[in-house]
């Protein structure tokens, strides 16, 4: 069976009989959770009433704080994320508000223009997790909602029919187009000229708006590998496969940098000139470095180079997901005027607005793809990109993940390395070094004797168990982790 069939049986679940439904019973039998960024679930779990009644108790939820008549949609490329929407748009409807949709859009572009006309939104995606999975994104008129509107969104008791009919929706083509004079409108003339760039453009939801963000800014693009099946890009965890091609493409076009995204364009993927791709962390420390950004908000699992590479004065760790990020920001807001935050993954988070070549750049808390690709590329001029990143203090951070892990097992492992972090030592073979500090502010992250550190978390949006490592150089860090995820897997 299909997925589209399998959405569609889904639906037909609740079609036995019209009946009248509570959002919170229908989220409760849902098996559709939250985790770090967004509701995340199986595609045939989010049937449209499920869809119906996310959709109903966000409304609710943001009437106890805004008032207003239209929402915005938009979805990535997923086979299934236009009949959410459509599910979503049909609950909208049905309480008499307009919806504005933006057909497939890239999740920072979506947020941005929902906050410009304030209101509410709701992005279709489940982001770089496999296409049998899909995901809804929440946005309050004024930004990402927080851990607290989650609890209430599924506490919400809202009534509303079994969806009935799911409505055509027509595209409304402005957002892309705004999303892009966001970014061209910084610069007075095409500074990109002489830049090669490589467009990587998969199943991206932003890949039609890319190529002409960065011509417009004077690059020359060539566009590679546009897929019309979906490809589940994890920005964290860069498949070997993805690695070579951008080694290829690098020595076949002579390029500046390589531009990609994950599914719905707001974790970066980026590449040098010689084809080796940047982790997120160090992404974002340069693109916050030529932002010329004061206080940073990172999750505890990002590289220790921010700290050590003096450029900001102050630096708070938190948990892992934007939501941590962005709760940081009130407090940073007391003391400092230009905040931001990025993820290991590369998503930048600009906390506040910011001076940029004279401009005011509005701020844009949640995580976003195109900024820290042009401010990386800004902040080498005519230099090669490797250039800034081998000025920076050299910690290397790796990461990957064991995939279909149960998220039971990785919290039980979890739980026993933090009563007894010594002991997980010897399970994991690390037997020639000793324990120096343990953070446990998300998940278990072990500084070692030989000054490297090995953090194990559960992802937050699949059943999934990720190793990070950082060291002094590349392949000490990939061998460590390469060598934990193994040990792992034998417990």
């Amino acid at each position: 069976m299909q997925l589209n069939e399998l959405f569609w049986w889904g639906v037909g679940i609740y079609k036995i009989g019209f009946k009248m439904l509570q959002s919170f019973e229908v989220l409760k039998n849902s098996g559709v959770a939250f985790g770090t960024s967004g509701a995340r679930g199986l595609v045939t779990q989010f049937t449209a009433d499920v869809c119906a009644a996310f959709t109903h108790a966000f409304v609710a939820v943001m009437k106890q704080q805004f008032e207003f008549t239209q929402f915005a949609l938009a979805i990535d490329n997923r086979p299934s994320s236009y009949a959410m929407a459509q599910a979503c748009a049909a609950a909208l409807k049905s309480q008499g508000i307009e919806v504005v949709y933006y057909g497939v859009l890239p999740t920072p572009a979506l947020a941005f223009v929902a906050m410009q006309d304030n209101i509410p939104c709701i992005m279709i995606t489940g982001s770089h997790i496999p296409f049998d999975r899909n995901g809804l994104k929440f946005y309050r008129p004024d930004g990402e909602i927080s851990k607290a509107d989650e609890l209430a969104i599924l506490a919400a008791s809202a009534s509303f029919n079994s969806v009935d009919n799911l409505p055509d929706l027509t595209v409304n083509p402005s957002a892309g187009e705004r999303y892009v004079a966001r970014y061209t409108s910084l610069f007075d003339t095409p500074w990109l000229a002489g830049k090669h760039i490589g467009i990587y453009e998969h199943s991206s939801s932003g890949r039609d708006l890319y190529a002409d963000l960065f011509r417009q800014l004077g690059a020359q693009v060539t566009c590679l590998l546009r897929s019309d099946q979906f490809v589940p890009i994890d920005t964290e965890a860069v498949s070997v496969s993805d690695q070579q091609k951008a080694l290829a493409w690098a020595a076949q076009y002579q390029f500046d940098a390589i531009f990609s995204t994950d599914g719905d364009g707001d974790r970066p993927l980026i590449a040098d000139e010689q084809g080796v791709w940047l982790r997120g962390d160090i992404l974002g420390l340069l693109c916050a470095k030529h932002l010329n950004i004061d206080a940073l908000a990172v999750p505890v699992s990002c590289n220790s180079a921010i700290e050590s590479s003096g450029a900001f004065a102050h630096v708070v760790r938190t948990k892992i997901g934007s939501p941590y990020v962005i709760a940081a920001f009130a407090d940073l807001a007391n003391d400092f005027n230009a905040i931001a935050g990025f993820e290991a993954n590369g998503g930048f988070l600009l906390g506040s607005h910011v001076e940029f070549n004279g401009k005011l750049l509005a701020a844009l808390p949640t995580r976003d793809a195109v900024l820290p690709a042009l401010m990386l590329l800004a902040g080498a001029g005519k230099a090669p990109i490797s250039s800034l990143v081998n000025a920076l203090p050299q910690r290397v951070t790796y990461s990957d993940r064991i995939t279909d892990f149960a998220t039971a097992r990785s919290q039980a492992i979890i739980a026993e390395g933090i009563k007894v972090p010594e002991a997980l030592l010897q399970q994991l073979q690390l037997r020639d070094v000793t324990l120096v500090s343990v953070n446990t502010t998300d998940g278990l992250r072990m500084t070692l004797s030989d000054d490297t550190v090995v953090h194990l978390r559960p992802s937050g949006n699949a059943p999934e168990l990720r190793c990070y490592a950082e060291a002094a150089d590349f392949n000490q860090a990939k061998s460590l982790v390469e060598q934990v995820l193994k040990q792992v897997i034998a417990l």
